[in-house]
């Protein structure tokens, strides 16, 4: 008997067990297709509409550059992900730093740790309708809403980097004298720019999906009108809108992923 043969016999049976997983993930499937409803002809009529609607786009909308068209809501939608991304990027510094253990007190840190994860806990829509009703419908309750939600993950982000600083560049500053001023500037921002800068184009990324859902209620952006003409059955309009928001996700997602690449790998 070879050593692969003997391998093959001592090998633990799983069978038993993989059986059990088997059938708990079949009867969970079963009881899941309970719950879902069958499509009518009316509901294929509208699916109908829909993917006419999408493959035939109001191109009028599409290429004008009045303040109702498509080109200059994704604008704005991008507008709002920026400055919303760069409030968040700047009030989740102090929180990381604050967050450190190893720059802070461990109850201090912990204190900070629990309210980000308070922050993080709450979504964007709930955040954006609380907004709306203190400053009103528009792209500033968009804007106060990206940042808001950006500080929970960059903040948590930025405290990952900041406890993997190498301390013995800060040690070696200390012996020849330098300034807790000169050992900021030069020993501890020059080790987390580019890993805060990466960090912070990856949630602006993200937080073009979050400006473009935010505007279905009313933080600005393209999420209104595309609620609009969907409730008004303009699937044509809803076409046009998403071919562009798809079009300028694409082209952040790709100018983002270069940027960090570069940052990532100096």
């Amino acid at each position: 008997m070879t050593t692969l043969e003997k391998q093959l016999k001592s090998a633990p049976n799983n069978r038993l067990y993989i059986l059990t997983v088997t059938v708990i993930v079949l009867v969970l499937f079963g009881w899941s297709l309970t719950s879902v409803n069958s499509i009518d002809q009316k509901g294929m009529k509208v699916a109908g509409s829909i993917i006419t609607g999408i493959l035939h786009p109001d191109l009028s909308l599409l290429l004008n550059v009045s303040t109702q068209s498509v080109l200059y809501l994704l604008v704005q939608t991008v507008a709002i992900a920026f400055l919303g991304t760069l409030v968040g990027a700047i009030l989740s510094i102090p929180f990381a730093f604050l967050a450190a253990s190893n720059i802070v007190p461990k109850p201090v840190s912990w204190i900070v740790r629990l309210f980000l994860i308070l922050v993080r806990t709450i979504p964007a829509i709930v955040y954006g309708l609380m907004f709306i009703r203190v400053t009103g419908p528009g792209p500033f309750a968009g804007v106060l809403t990206v940042g808001i939600t950006s500080i929970g993950m960059l903040a948590k982000l930025y405290v990952d980097a900041i406890e993997e600083l190498d301390t013995r560049v800060l040690e070696s500053m200390t012996s020849i004298g330098c300034t807790t001023f000169e050992k900021i500037r030069y020993g501890i921002l020059p080790q987390l720019f580019s890993i805060f800068l990466s960090v912070t184009i990856y949630r602006f990324d993200m937080n073009m999906r979050e400006a473009s859902i935010l505007g279905l209620v009313g933080a600005g952006g393209i999420g209104a009108p595309l609620m609009f003409a969907m409730s008004g059955y303009k699937w044509n309009q809803v076409g046009s809108i998403l071919y562009g928001l798809v079009i300028l996700i694409l082209i952040i997602e790709f100018i983002s992923n270069k940027l960090r690449a570069k940052l990532v790998n100096g």
